[in-house]
């Protein structure tokens, strides 16, 4: 199993307002816990030791959010001065993040476990020989709160291509996956998103998935929290 995870919780949260005007997307409630901890307590039950939490946007509610947090371990990688977006998030946290492959999180999404812990299956299923990079990926019609076309297609093999242009993909990212910290240390840029990395690895035939058992949950506008719950409740009855 990994032991760090980057954990995205920079972001604006503008498809979120007005909740955002005065709370941080991260911070928002679903089911009675903060998104934050739905993610952060999903990575201790799976043994990670380290979580670097990026913050930008009313930071200082997050930071003391997550101040009495003993596991994972806290640490915030502060970008109030710039937002660096997510490619730019991890060049920033390199320090923390160290040499070994590792989890990234956004924190805008979780899911209802199956039978299987997802993170522990996608750490089994993570292989550098033949992986740059492996997501965490969920079927594009049964997930919660999914408002696009989904990203990618998947082979027999697990292989990821990116969705072309005007298709309906059958699997969506759920925001999670395990990287390789070298695609990140040499950019120019210090502000980049993840996908260009993510496409590129795609395109070289290095890009794979794990496929989510259970149902995931995107909660990207105040409509989807009330999905979110409503699925929620119906999974515990």
């Amino acid at each position: 199993m990994l032991d760090v995870a980057m954990v995205f919780a920079a972001g604006l949260g503008t498809r979120m307002r007005p909740i955002t005007d005065s709370v941080p997307k991260p911070l928002i409630r679903v089911a009675g816990k903060p998104l934050i901890d739905h993610t952060l307590d999903c990575l201790q039950a799976s043994g990670v030791s380290t979580a670097i939490v990026n913050v930008h946007y009313l930071p200082d509610q997050i930071i003391d959010h997550l101040r009495s947090r003993i596991h994972p371990r806290i640490i915030i990688s502060d970008e109030r001065m710039k937002l660096l977006d997510q490619g730019g998030g991890i060049k920033k946290a390199l320090p923390s993040i160290g040499s070994r492959p590792f989890f990234v999180c956004n924190t805008d999404a979780f899911w209802i476990e199956g039978p299987g812990a997802n993170l522990a299956r996608l750490s089994e299923a993570w292989n550098p020989e033949i992986m740059d990079a492996l997501l965490l990926v969920a079927s594009t019609t049964a997930s919660v709160g999914v408002d696009w076309r989904g990203d990618f297609t998947m082979d027999s093999w697990g292989q990821l291509s990116r969705r072309s242009e005007g298709e309906v993909a059958p699997f969506v990212y759920t925001g999670v996956g395990i990287l390789k910290p070298e695609f990140f240390r040499n950019t120019v840029h210090d502000v980049f998103g993840l996908a260009p990395t993510l496409f590129s690895i795609a395109g070289q035939g290095r890009l794979y998935g794990q496929r989510l058992d259970g149902l995931w949950l995107h909660v990207g506008t105040p409509e989807a929290i009330v999905e979110a719950e409503n699925a929620i409740a119906r999974s515990s009855r």
